[in-house]
Parts: structure tokens; C-alpha cells; sequence
């Protein structure tokens, strides 16, 4: 059955879906990766698609930005369509002086000053985190194709216009990347024992003033791509 934000029917959807931000970027990957593509979803402009790569179904579709969007989506997908693995391919905020622009971060955690954990009635504190065996899994495709990467801790922020007066403080604690999806991916995946990996590249760096255009943004980010289907392809083997 369809839900409210979503139009497929059970069986449209593939155990694994790459799930960006933008839902111009998962019609990217379906038209530029996959073969045999469907349409399952337009539901509020927030495009999904299904198709094979290599053989095997993946599907690709947008989240929207911040957590309660991802959370929305991210929930459906686990609870109404069978989906097992969401890795998020994404856009993040380069804190570290290691990271430089294209660059991916694999988010091995994901800090948040989100309340979205509140609902679960979970007593102290959480750390969301990645499935290792996707985490793994990336790392083995960056190392193979020679990408530039680091794995880490990521802060996801409800805030995209905040105060820069606590970025030191993160990176003095070890976070490499500002971004707003991860931690809401990771809580939906840790609640309904499903696997979920953040991948992303590093679109700006706040604190040089560097960045990439919004076109660069949406379709330039093909390694991340193309390490994200690698994962998604070790989830059939």
C-alpha cells in the first residue's frame, strides 16, 4: 500500500536503497547506474527510482533536507516497504583541515543537537552509529579506487544558518563534517534493527570559505556514487 509520502506498492522498492538529499541526485544515479530503471515515487516532488546495478535490484530515492525529513522517509522505507540497508549519499561541511573539497567522510557516528531521539523514551544518551559491515564494506571500495577519504564522527545539526562560535569546539572533539541527515538515519535504523551508513563528500569548507556550486553538488559527487553501489552490491553477497 502507498503511504502519504510515498506512491510505490510493496515489491517497487529494492532491499537496498542510496537515499541523498536531493532527488535530482537519486534520478542522477538512476539514469546514469542503473539499468532497467522504474519510477516508483514523484509524492511531493521527492523522486524515487528502481533499476539493477550489475544484476542486482538497488533503488535510489530523495530524502529531503534535515532529520525530521530523513526520519519520515527513511521510517517508510524500513516499516512499510521491507527495505533492509539505507545508505545516505550525501553533502557535508569539511570542519577538519585534513578534508579537503570532493573528499568523502564515512560516518562512522553521528552527533546531534536534534530532540528527535526524545520520542523513542530512551533515558540519557544515545550515539547512533553506522553498520559496520557497510562501514567495512565502504572502506574496502574507497581504499580500491585510490578516493581520498576519512571515517569519523559527523554532526548532524537542525541548523544550517547557525553560530560558527562552536566549531572549534567540534573539531577539537574529533567531528570532520557539519551536515543534517546521519543521526536521524542512524536512530530510525538502531530502533528497528535495520543498517544504515552515511557516505558522504565534502561540499564546503566553513572554515576557509571553499565550496561547490549547487549544479557541482548535484551531479559531480560520482565516486561517492559509485562506492555507495559497491556497498549495496556486498549486501547481495
Amino acid at each position: 500500500m502507498p503511504t502519504p509520502h510515498n506512491a510505490a506498492n510493496k515489491g517497487d522498492i529494492a532491499k537496498v536503497v542510496l537515499m541523498p538529499g536531493d532527488p535530482l541526485r537519486a534520478q542522477y544515479v538512476a539514469e546514469h547506474f542503473f539499468d532497467d530503471v522504474s519510477q516508483f515515487s514523484d509524492v511531493r516532488n521527492m523522486l524515487g527510482f528502481t533499476g539493477t546495478y550489475k544484476g542486482v535490484p538497488v533503488s535510489a530515492m530523495g530524502s529531503g533536507m534535515g532529520i525530521p525529513s530523513i526520519a519520515i522517509y527513511s521510517w517508510e522505507l524500513y516499516t512499510h516497504y521491507d527495505v533492509d540497508t539505507i545508505i545516505r549519499i550525501g553533502s557535508t561541511g569539511a570542519l577538519s583541515s585534513e578534508l579537503a573539497l570532493r573528499d568523502i567522510v564515512l560516518a562512522q557516528g553521528a552527533c546531534t543537537n536534534s530532540g528527535y531521539l526524545s520520542q523513542f523514551g530512551f533515558p540519557g544518551t544515545f550515539a547512533p552509529i553506522a553498520d559496520f559491515g557497510l562501514l567495512r564494506s565502504a572502506v574496502k571500495s574507497c581504499e580500491r579506487y585510490g578516493i581520498r577519504y576519512q571515517v569519523g564522527n559527523v554532526m548532524s545539526t537542525d541548523v544550517f544558518y547557525g553560530d560558527p562560535s562552536n566549531w572549534d569546539a567540534l573539531k577539537d572533539m574529533g567531528v570532520l563534517g557539519l551536515e543534517m541527515e546521519a543521526a536521524g538515519l542512524y536512530f530510525n535504523a538502531a530502533k528497528l534493527g535495520k543498517r544504515a551508513l552515511a557516505i558522504m563528500t565534502v561540499s564546503d569548507c566553513p572554515l576557509t570559505g571553499e565550496s561547490l556550486d549547487a549544479h557541482e553538488r548535484q551531479a559531480s559527487f560520482t565516486e561517492m556514487m559509485q562506492v555507495a553501489l559497491d556497498v549495496a552490491i556486498s549486501c547481495s553477497n
